[in-house]
């Protein structure tokens, strides 16, 4: 098993996440208004409460270059 700083990881791709939950969140509730970026802070909080500081992932998920 490989390990993983979740929120690091988050962090890195940031701007495709932010979106992804942008357009999940729209679809989800329709016309609903809200800042993005407040919403991506706060998930990113939130995952940072929920999760290990280093979560365990299957190997065959992480490719190393």
């Amino acid at each position: 098993m490989a390990r993983i700083k979740i929120v690091d990881v988050i962090d890195c791709v940031d701007s495709d996440i932010r979106k992804a939950l942008r357009d999940a969140v729209d679809q989800v509730i329709p016309g609903v208004t809200f800042d993005e970026y407040d919403l991506f802070r706060t998930f990113k909080r939130a995952v940072g409460r929920k999760c290990n500081l280093w979560e365990s992932v299957p190997d065959n998920y992480i490719e190393k270059d």
